[in-house]
């Protein structure tokens, strides 16, 4: 096929940019400056990262894109339903992956560590801040499970509208997650393909870093 083809013949450079030393000690500003500069040159949702579980008996990995809400007390923050697959993987394996990718500044962040759930107030208080009808979209998907037809969402939909006319409480299912880094890697493609990695490890109490070869 042509697009086969001209996927095999791609091969396109990088050029926007250098890690020129290797950061400072905090893996978290550096965050903090890559995130704002993907804002500043407006990626599209550069708060869009990639999750991938593992789950604990057959070892099957899974992705999907989640939204970032938060970064406090050196974890990152996303919502989700408890029971969805990847609240099922990571009650029983915590250990996890988020991946930011920000195609204009040719850039992205690897980072790995352990996942716990936040604690309730902090889920009730941002589940406050969601608009009226993702709240009640929350209630009403069972998460990951099979759905016959569209029409039975949308009647769960329109009873629990009923059912709560004012305020909509946070269903016991649904909350945040905190994701504990042990390793983050910022990546910066360069011509060549002889791009910059550079590596922070949490190890004895304290982040070192270095570099990676491409």
């Amino acid at each position: 096929m042509d697009w086969i083809q001209k996927l095999r013949d791609s091969h396109k450079d990088f050029e926007k940019g250098n890690i020129a030393t290797v950061f400072g000690e905090n893996p978290f500003d550096e965050f903090i400056k890559w995130f704002d500069e993907a804002n500043v040159k407006n990626e599209l949702e550069p708060n869009a990262c990639s999750l991938s579980t593992v789950s604990p008996g057959s070892l099957k990995v899974s992705s999907r894109i989640v939204y970032l809400k938060e970064l406090r007390d050196s974890e990152f923050v996303f919502y989700t339903n408890y029971g969805s697959q990847k609240g099922t993987d990571l009650k029983e394996n915590p250990l996890a992956a988020l991946l930011f990718f920000w195609p204009g500044l040719e850039r992205q962040i690897r980072i790995e560590g352990i996942v716990q759930k936040i604690p309730a107030l902090e889920s009730d208080a941002y589940f406050e801040s969601r608009p009226r009808q993702s709240q009640l979209s929350a209630w009403a998907s069972n998460q990951s499970e099979k759905l016959n037809q569209r029409e039975d969402l949308i009647s769960r939909l329109e009873a629990l509208n009923s059912q709560f006319p004012e305020k909509v409480p946070r269903p016991p299912h649904w909350g945040g997650y905190a994701l504990k880094p042990n390793t983050i890697e910022f990546w910066q493609g360069r011509p060549s393909r002889l791009h910059d990695r550079c590596c922070y490890e949490f190890i004895d109490g304290k982040w070192i870093n270095y570099r990676k070869n491409p």
